[in-house]
């Protein structure tokens, strides 16, 4: 049974820097595609990043962009999100997402993944 851990999660300063980690383990890692997605109190859940299982290729939300970078170590299980920049607005619980499958659906929808770690909560003040 494939399992997600988020890690990395905390209070930061508008301007500020994260990264969220996600160690996978009980798979293949390396043979999924990721995803990042986050929910703020009272909204529904939101897509982030994604990354292909090789790493060859990564999206981004509009919303992120040229802020947040997603990366992938394959020999350590794990996944990254480095977020810089922070914003207020950027305040959620984050998820990590696997897609063992490597499905076509779209990066940025839900159903594309199967397994979901438990989240982190980030928070940046004002």
């Amino acid at each position: 049974q494939v399992q997600l851990v988020e890690s990395g999660g905390g209070l930061v300063q508008a301007g500020g820097s994260l990264r969220l980690s996600c160690a996978a383990s009980g798979g293949t890692f390396r043979f999924y595609d990721m995803g990042w997605f986050r929910q703020a109190p009272g909204k529904e859940r939101d897509f982030v990043a994604a990354i292909s299982w090789g790493g060859s290729s990564t999206y981004y939300a509009d919303s992120v962009k040229g802020r947040f970078t997603i990366s992938r170590d394959n020999a350590k299980n794990t996944m990254y999100l480095q977020m810089n920049s922070l914003k207020p607005e950027d305040t959620a619980v984050f998820y990590c997402a696997a897609d063992p499958r490597r499905r076509s659906t779209g990066v940025g929808r839900l159903d594309k993944y199967d397994i979901w770690g438990q989240g982190t909560q980030v928070t940046v003040s004002s």
